[in-house]
Formats: C-alpha cells, structure tokens, sequence
C-alpha cells in the first residue's frame, strides 16, 4: 500500500484528502495509524509553528520511524495508541485523518465514534480506504482472476469492502458527510504488483487451502508475468465534518 500510495494515482488521492481536509495555521491535526510518519511533514507545515500534528500508531517500528522522519518538527507529537481508545482530549482536534487503516482494525464503525468524540464541533475529517471487490487484474484466464480477487476479499483483508462503506460509517458515527471521491491506482508493472498486491504469495495461500486449482493459478502467475501488464483497485475518500 505504501508504494501505491506513491505511484501517481496513489499521490493524487492523497494530495486531493490534504487539499480538502485543508489543515489551517495554529490548528490541532490527528493522524490516526500514521504508519511511519509518511504524511506528517506535509500536515506540519499547514499548521505551521502555533499548531499541533500528532500522529497515533499502535506499532512500535512504525512509531520509530515517524519519530526518525520528523526530527526537528517541534510541532509533531508521535503518541502509542490504538484508533479504538485515542490518546487524545475530546474534543481537541480541529483535523484528522484515518488513511487506509479502517480495513485493518476491529471495529471500524466504533474507530470512527472515538474519532468523532475527539473532534471539536465544525471540526473536519478525511477518510480513505480501499474497496477490494473492485481489484482487477488481466489475464485471459478471466475466472482465474475473478477467483484470486475474491479469495482476497474473503480471507487476505479484515474489512476489504470498507471503502464502500466510509460514507455510511461516517455518517452513524454522527459526522455531517460533504464529499465522496474515488481514484484508481493502476499498475502496469508486474513486479511492482506483485510485492504491493500480493499476487504470488496470496495465490500460493489460495492454492495451499484449495480456493483455486494448483496448476490453473502456477499458469495464471506465470501468464502475468510473461506479457503486458495490468492491475487496479478502487480508493474511496470521504470529506466529513463534526
């Protein structure tokens, strides 16, 4: 996800969230599963030297990276802690974002109440995740293919169809729903796909549980491989308010 996050439909959704989440100078922004700290320059010098950016992640590799990646922004705060208990004030962010992490995470409608509880009212939210049933990828085998996107839907993503949903989500946790966006990342590079999407590891999976018969997926895999390529999913973001 890290490097479709930065191929060129990766970097358009993710500039398009910051444009319209619109951090402003002096405010307190929460990025929520900030990962390795990826996205937490950019917010920093929205707020500028009065406001606040706190990243919140429950992995320990990944809170030490952001830490390393934002050496020297005395703004940023990198916090431990989980979307379903954020260690933050209610009501005392002004901006968040939640970036691809919904999909991973227990509970995700309870994950959007915390985040709502945190916000100050006119507060502002971007969301984005990706829907799993749109996952595309050519073959002349079509039913190959069909049956490798449906065994990730199934059994490699907690929540694979939560971008669908961000809006409904958003909505019952009592956030005031003002955009739906969706972009498309495309991939033309085998071996690019490969290590982002998975193609030959979550095939072996299929295989190994019988999902998919052995020599139809070793001859699809290798079909990929072999010719043009092409492969895409579906990115849904969502622009709410408190």
């Amino acid at each position: 996800m890290l490097r479709a996050a930065a191929g060129d439909a990766g970097r358009v959704y993710k500039q398009q969230l910051l444009d319209l989440l619109d951090p402003q100078e002096g405010q307190t922004v929460l990025d929520v599963g900030c990962g390795p700290g990826t996205d937490l320059p950019a917010l920093a010098e929205r707020v500028g030297d009065r406001g606040t950016v706190i990243g919140v992640d429950r992995d320990p590799a990944m809170l030490a990276q952001a830490r390393e990646r934002t050496t020297g922004l005395h703004r940023v705060e990198i916090r431990e802690g989980d979307v379903h208990a954020l260690p933050v004030e209610p009501g005392t962010v002004d901006r968040a974002k939640i970036d691809r992490v919904l999909m991973h995470v227990a509970e995700p409608a309870d994950a959007l109440v915390q985040l709502h509880r945190a916000t100050r009212p006119r507060a502002r939210i971007g969301l984005a995740e990706p829907d799993w049933d749109t996952l595309i990828v050519d073959a002349e085998d079509l039913e190959t293919s069909r049956a490798f996107t449906r065994y990730t839907t199934a059994e490699m993503v907690r929540h694979a169809t939560i971008g669908r949903s961000l809006a409904r989500f958003a909505e019952q946790a009592g956030f005031s729903v003002e955009a739906v966006l969706a972009t498309t990342p495309i991939f033309r590079d085998f071996q690019d796909a490969d290590h982002t999407l998975g193609l030959g590891r979550n095939m072996q999976k299929a295989i190994n549980e019988g999902r998919i018969d052995r020599d139809r997926g070793h001859r699809w895999f290798t079909g990929l491989s072999n010719g043009p390529f092409y492969a895409s999913f579906t990115v849904v973001s969502v622009i709410c308010s408190r």
